[in-house]
């Protein structure tokens, strides 16, 4: 219960739900407002599937391409930790750069907003942490995903009951817990290459 919940504050944390409002908000400005809700479950639903594919099939996609447990872990750890010096130090084109004009489909709110690298790199290396316990790791992305579609739907009325200052407060926040994560995982991941040069 402890690993289900650590798993969805992480992608929870990485897909950053809060820090994606304001983009949500700029992205969706030129679409009628009984539209928005729509497209926002729809891009969720997209990015959600991507994720799964990701997921299930990270195992054979690190087998295809020759790469290791540790190499992945140390990746993710560098996208996590370059993601997270964005939402603390966040720039004027947003985490994932300027939005593009019209009605989105995939990108940029699914793809790079919600399943960015990082949630890619970050359910790949859920899954093949622990393959006994995928199921876990689906079940962590589904409650995150739900989360963040619900946060996204009410992206307009978040924004204007909190203000732009409190929701730039509140990505600042997740970016430090971000931050201390990917660190963690780095460390871990040169941990566990360090142990295998010592043998």
């Amino acid at each position: 219960m402890t690993a289900l919940f650590s798993a969805s504050v992480l992608l929870l944390l990485v897909i950053d739900p809060f820090g994606n409002v304001p983009l949500v908000v700029s992205t969706l400005a030129g679409i009628p407002a009984a539209r928005r809700w729509r497209i926002v479950v729809r891009e969720c639903v997209f990015a959600y599937v991507i994720l799964l594919a990701f997921m299930f099939g990270g195992r054979a996609f690190l087998e295809l391409l020759h790469l290791s447990d540790e190499s992945l872990t140390i990746a993710g750890g560098v996208i996590l930790f370059l993601i997270a010096l964005r939402m603390v130090f966040p720039r004027p084109e947003g985490v994932f750069g300027a939005p593009h004009g019209g009605e989105p489909l995939l990108v940029p709110l699914a793809v790079p907003m919600i399943a960015g690298p990082s949630a890619i790199a970050t359910v790949m290396l859920l899954a093949t942490h622990d393959p006994a316990h995928v199921v876990h790791a689906a079940i962590a992305l589904t409650l995150a995903m739900a989360i963040t579609t619900l946060v996204l739907v009410a992206a307009y009325r978040l924004q204007d009951v909190l203000g732009e200052r409190a929701m730039i407060a509140l990505e600042r926040l997740m970016g430090l817990v971000l931050t201390a994560l990917a660190v963690e995982m780095l460390l871990t991941g040169v941990r566990s290459f360090v142990a295998q040069l010592a043998h």
